[in-house]
């Protein structure tokens, strides 16, 4: 009985992990595929190696780099800029493809500095420079520029239509206060399968309408996920001063994901330097491996430690083995086939409830520190200028050099770059709270 009850117990740890793997990552491919006009067997392509990526690196990530139960998935920051250099692109296939290989490029470059800033210790000396004030202005600045792209996607214009139809609309707005709702006022495990739940409940929506997407056909129940397969890498140098700023992003976003595990395992606040290089550099390799198997790139999920706290399972053991378990149903087409059905619009509703609440993480983020009124400036011009150059047509740029088009028609790293520069160069001096200026206005 005794070993009974422990099987029982390992099958059901194993089988939260893998519906908790798979859950971050299952609209993500329909929403890339939306927005770069991919068929539906290249969005099964897509959704397979998502799958497969997810799997291997989270093993890795377990085995070789935190060694905590800690699942990578797709990190908001990739999804951002893909969503964004998507937006930018047109509507022209030969045009997204060379985006598509773009990114591939970018994703290789993210990589490797990674790889060298974890493998020589630097991450300590570089974090300086992503304040509070920093890292909120830009959730915030991504959270705006996402809102409109997937509130079209979510009321299916630009997918064949150009009116909204009042039954999809219903839907899914009823996907998204679901999923929202879950997710700031659920309990136990519905809270943590909010994604989970909003998924089921807008695919089963729309199947009642008359949605029938049509199923991709397969040609054996076993293959393996396509290498490169969007294309030859594009390394474009206008790219540069972007992978810069998404790696020390995503850097931050590692350190807050693993101090916030080993909160939940320990207790201790503090992280250890090698923990943190291992984290860092098996990252870098999970990037490459984003761009090798042509998908969004990974970093580890804070929402993992929220998991881990409310199931209690804190062991390792039945995680690799989900892990492994991702990486082998990434290689069964029926599986994929079924899951690339999802309808777009569901997607879209599900990561806008998800992204919902980054502009708050990122306000939060700032009001860490006292808002004086160096900072208070600071927060308006980058806001400003950011959501400013979110409005202005990318044709306006086309006679300037290729390298200031890509920075001017980003109003995200636009107003990034003005935030990094202003907080290192306007250092404090007798600064005046914000409630003193409020006074004299």
């Amino acid at each position: 009985m005794k070993n009974e009850h422990a099987w029982m117990k390992e099958g059901f740890s194993f089988l939260q992990w893998v519906v908790f793997l798979l859950a971050n990552a299952l609209s993500l491919p329909v929403v890339i595929g939306q927005l770069y006009h991919l068929s539906a067997a290249e969005v099964a392509g897509l959704m397979q190696r998502t799958f497969f990526v997810i799997g291997l690196t989270s093993f890795l990530q377990g085995w070789l780099g935190h060694r905590y139960p800690l699942a990578d998935g797709p990190a908001g920051i990739w999804l951002g800029m893909f969503t964004v250099m998507g937006t930018m692109a047109g509507a022209g296939e030969a045009v997204l493809s060379e985006t598509l290989r773009v990114l591939e490029g970018a994703m290789i470059l993210a990589g490797v500095i990674i790889i060298v800033i974890s493998a020589f210790r630097l991450l300590p000396k570089i974090l300086f420079l992503f304040t509070p004030l920093v890292t909120g202005s830009f959730l915030m600045l991504l959270s705006l520029q996402l809102s409109g792209v997937f509130f079209q996607g979510m009321f299916g214009i630009g997918q064949g239509r150009d009116a909204l139809e009042g039954k999809l609309l219903l839907v899914s707005v009823a996907v998204f206060v679901l999923v929202w709702v879950l997710s700031v006022w659920g309990k136990g495990w519905m809270k943590n399968y909010a994604v989970l739940i909003g998924i089921a409940a807008g695919w089963a929506g729309f199947a009642g309408l008359g949605y029938d997407a049509a199923p991709v056909s397969f040609s054996s129940f076993v293959t393996l996920p396509s290498v490169f397969a969007w294309g030859t890498p594009v390394f474009d140098p206008n790219m540069i001063l972007t992978v810069l700023v998404i790696v020390l992003l995503l850097l931050s976003n590692l350190i807050a994901s693993v101090s916030a595990m080993e909160q939940v395992l320990s207790g201790k606040n503090r992280l250890e330097s090698g923990v943190l290089s291992r984290s860092g550099t098996v990252n870098g390799v999970a990037t490459l491996a984003s761009s090798l198997f042509s998908t969004v790139g990974m970093v580890p999920l804070t929402v993992s430690a929220g998991f881990v706290s409310m199931t209690g399972e804190k062991r390792r053991r039945p995680y690799l083995a989900a892990c492994i378990g991702v990486v082998a149903i990434s290689c069964i087409p029926p599986i994929i086939s079924f899951f690339a059905q999802l309808p777009g619009p569901v997607a879209y509703a599900v990561l806008l409830a998800s992204f919902g609440q980054m502009f708050g993480i990122g306000l939060k983020g700032v009001l860490k520190e006292a808002l004086d009124s160096r900072r208070f400036q600071i927060l308006g011009i980058t806001m400003s200028a950011g959501v400013g150059m979110m409005f202005l047509p990318a044709e306006v740029f086309q006679n300037f050099p290729p390298v200031i088009q890509s920075l001017m028609s980003n109003g995200l790293l636009v107003g990034m770059l003005i935030c990094l520069v202003l907080e290192q160069c306007w250092r404090p001096r007798g600064e005046e709270s914000f409630k003193k200026v409020s006074n004299h206005a």
